[in-house]
Parts: C-alpha cells; structure tokens; sequence
C-alpha cells in the first residue's frame, strides 16, 4: 500500500514540474517583444549570409604587361608562334599591330613598324620564307623603313628556309646577333630601330630552336616573348 501511494505522489510531483515549465516559458515569450525576438534570429541568420572579402583583381596593364610602365615610355610585347595554330603576335601601346584577330599575321617572318616620335604604327606585313622568293622584298622593305622607326619582328612556323644574305645582312645591320643562327622552324623575335638609340638594358632578342624530339608541339619548337618598356625621349 505504501508503495502505490509513494508511486501516486511522483507522478503529481512530475506533472507539477511540467505545468511549472510550460507556465516559466510562457511567461518568458509574453515578457519579450516580438520585436527583438525577430532581430535576434535575424542576426543569428545573417552570419552566414555575410560576404567573404575577397582581394581585387590586379588591374590590367598595357600589352599584358605584370607591371605598368614607367610614364613617358612605350609598353611592347614581341610573341613568336608556337605549333602550327599558335600565331604571332605583336602589341604596342596595348595595340595589337599584327596576330590572328588582325587577319595580318602569317608563315614566315612578320614585322610591324612605328613611328617613334608619334608612337603610331605606320604599316605592318608578313613575309613567307618557306614558299616563294620574298627574301628580296623583305631586304627592300627593311631598307625602305623611315629614319626614327621602331621594327618589331616576330617568326611564325618557318622565317629561313628561303632567307637569303641580302635579307640577313639587312637585318644584321639593325643589330640583330641571331639571324644567321636561325633554323628551318626556329622561334625567333627581334626589337630594332632605325635612327634610334636604343637603352642597352633591354632585351631586344630571343631564339628558340626545333628539334626532332616530341614536345607539345610535336618537334615544333615553343613559343617565345620579350616584353619591356621604351623611353619616348632618348638623351
């Protein structure tokens, strides 16, 4: 009998303590507003909804320079091609003068040429040294370049097998220390200038060979670059 009785009286007691509970986190609720309830789950929502500060993207410089040039000078990219589809390109003050989206680039040796006290390009061409007899012309253009004239050239697939003396002696002439070194598919790229001193600090040439080994070009050799910064007032 005690037994039963002890039983009877945890029950009540637990039934007291829920009612008790409930009857606690009622009052609660009624004592908050409403108000700072929704801005407390509000604020709790919004930590995962905060942006992740994310670090600028490097502004873009001219020719795809990593680094922006010194004002008062010329920005210029010489790249050779590389394979049969990769296709020179040539950029000067951010101006594409000769590459693929141009239409003007081609087999052989390709060279544009600007004016350098106005900093404008004044023509662009392409010369094919694997068919056709071109080393002429090419000795005729390269002599016919005004006075004060930057020369930009770059190889795309083969610039030598139809390159004679005359066209290399031109060539030599402009200061190039590469151009009798120049193999069937060479990668090759030459800044010079014509009544212009250029600083001696800059690279201004850059070959690379083929060969018979299987690279990712299949034996083609890989593109090549030079890239710098040319004062516009030389003392």
């Amino acid at each position: 009998m005690r037994l039963g009785t002890g039983g009877t009286l945890k029950g009540v007691f637990l039934c007291f303590a829920s009612i008790c509970a409930w009857y606690s986190g009622y009052l609660l609720v009624e004592l908050i507003p409403d108000v700072s309830l929704s801005r407390a789950v509000y604020n709790i929502q919004s930590l995962s909804m905060k942006p992740v500060l994310k670090a600028p993207a490097p502004r873009r410089q001219k020719c795809d320079h990593w680094t922006p040039c010194p004002p008062n000078t010329y920005a210029y990219r010489l790249l050779s091609g590389g394979g049969r589809d990769r296709y020179a390109k040539i950029c000067f003050e951010d101006e594409l003068l000769i590459g693929e989206k141009t239409g003007n680039v081609a087999r052989g040796i390709n060279i544009a040429i600007v004016n350098y006290v106005t900093g404008n390009a004044t023509e662009a061409r392409y010369f094919d040294m694997y068919s056709g007899d071109n080393s002429g012309p090419l000795t005729k253009f390269i002599q016919s370049v005004p006075e004060k004239s930057l020369l930009f050239m770059v190889t795309h697939d083969d610039g030598s097998s139809r390159l004679k003396d005359d066209a290399k002696n031109a060539i030599e002439a402009l200061g190039s220390k590469e151009i009798r070194n120049i193999n069937f598919r060479s990668s090759w790229v030459f800044l010079a200038a014509k009544g212009v001193e250029l600083p001696a600090g800059i690279q201004r040439e850059k070959i690379n060979h083929s060969d018979n080994k299987k690279n990712r070009y299949n034996g083609w050799p890989a593109e090549i670059q030079i890239e710098g910064c040319i004062p516009r007032e030389l003392s």
